[in-house]
């Protein structure tokens, strides 16, 4: 297949995550809730997939979304980098003075659970991740650097989420968004340079990525309710572009895979 026609297929999927979604969260801005907006990314796969590839091209994709054989080293980022993330943004919350907010559920591990299921399963995970590290990131790994194709699906990712920033119900972090949506832009783009770095290292593993964005919302929004705080964004921001920029310098802009 000619690059031209996967360059195609890649911007028809985009095209669809795109439609669907918004069409649907326009919906919700009228009133109408069916909760299928954000599945966009999710349905755009399959469907790309199988006209590309049929049924054993789908089974391939879901096998990757379920396969847990990651390499163990790879487990302690995925489960352990966003508590430590967002508990050191939240420290400096505290040591500068700041309010902060209940932390309890830190305490209580059944809730940690519940929550991690509730997220992984209708919390953005299942319906993103094999969109855009399932499909996309693979085939902009094929024709740019690790970095380039890191920034590139930030950005989309970004806007991806803009009409979430109109519906105040979702939460402070969207408000947030609104205002400071070039700065926004920037932390998905830093952030996706993390999710590159994983599935790099991980041998191109959705399932990796489904448990490292259950982890990142579980610990932003749930163990350390980051944007509850006045200054907890701007300590998550630096926090990330701090941990994202080390990434890059020990692991490489092009591949983000440690030599031997």
């Amino acid at each position: 297949m000619s690059s031209f026609s996967e360059k195609g297929n890649l911007m028809l999927f985009f095209l669809m995550a795109f439609g669907w979604s918004w069409s649907f969260w326009f919906l919700q801005m009228a009133g109408i809730n069916l909760y299928v907006a954000p599945f966009g990314p999710f349905v755009a796969a399959f469907v790309m997939t199988y006209i590309r590839e049929g049924k054993e091209g789908v089974k391939k994709i879901l096998k990757r979304g379920f396969d847990p054989r990651i390499g163990k080293v790879w487990y302690i980022p995925v489960f352990l980098l966003w508590p430590l993330i967002t508990g050191f943004s939240m420290l400096g919350v505290m040591l500068s003075g700041g309010v902060t907010p209940d932390l309890t559920v830190i305490y209580q591990p059944w809730l940690i659970f519940s929550n991690f299921v509730y997220i992984f399963f209708l919390g953005g995970p299942i319906q993103e991740e094999f969109g855009w590290r399932g499909y996309a990131l693979p085939r902009l790994l094929e024709r740019y650097s690790a970095l380039i194709s890191s920034v590139v699906l930030g950005f989309i990712w970004a806007v991806w989420h803009l009409p979430l920033n109109f519906m105040y119900w979702f939460g402070p972090q969207y408000q947030l968004g609104i205002s400071m949506f070039f700065s926004t832009i920037v932390l998905f783009v830093f952030v996706s340079i993390l999710f590159t770095w994983l599935y790099n290292n991980t041998g191109g593993s959705v399932f990796a990525a489904l448990i490292f964005h259950t982890m990142l919302n579980l610990s932003s929004y749930v163990l350390f309710p980051i944007f509850e705080t006045e200054s907890g964004p701007a300590f998550y921001f630096m926090s990330i572009i701090a941990v994202s920029s080390a990434v890059l310098g020990v692991f490489g802009w092009k591949n983000m895979v440690m030599k031997r």
